[in-house]
């Protein structure tokens, strides 16, 4: 059981983990090891999530979502298994609360009249030192 937040768990069961060869350190004994760990999680299918979380979580612009909604994170961080494996479950943990709370609206704003000349002000400047750079010398 993977505890997101009091009212949120995910169970054993919704989570699929693949072991892999990493890569880095490790010397010869990192050939022969699966110490790397991918998690695999089914947003879309998920009966653990609450609609809104679902739809916050699809949302995001994150690669590690596939076309099918499935969330695939890796952990290749540590040399040992289990280390690698508390890892990827934190990591599926702190995304899963990065969208417990919903995103604050925008509130429209209008720039300001002093801010509008300002701004006006310095485009004028700003032309005026181009017109000088293309003038040509009058030559008499």
């Amino acid at each position: 059981m993977l505890i997101i937040s009091p009212s949120i768990t995910l169970p054993e069961s919704e989570l699929v983990e693949r072991f892999l060869r990493a890569d880095g350190p490790g010397g010869q004994h990192v050939n022969r090891t699966e110490s790397a760990v991918e998690l695999r999680f089914d947003v879309i299918n998920s009966p653990s999530l609450p609609e809104e979380i679902r739809i916050r979580l699809l949302a995001r612009r994150d690669r590690r979502l596939t076309s099918e909604g499935v969330l695939v994170i890796q952990a290749r961080r540590f040399r040992d298994q289990a280390r690698n494996r508390d890892d990827v479950r934190e990591r599926l943990v702190e995304v899963i609360r990065g969208v417990l709370v919903p995103p604050k609206k925008r509130v429209a704003t209008k720039p300001t009249r002093a801010s509008k000349e300002r701004r006006l002000v310095g485009k004028q400047q700003r032309g005026k030192i181009k017109q000088a750079r293309s003038r040509k010398p009058d030559l008499e």
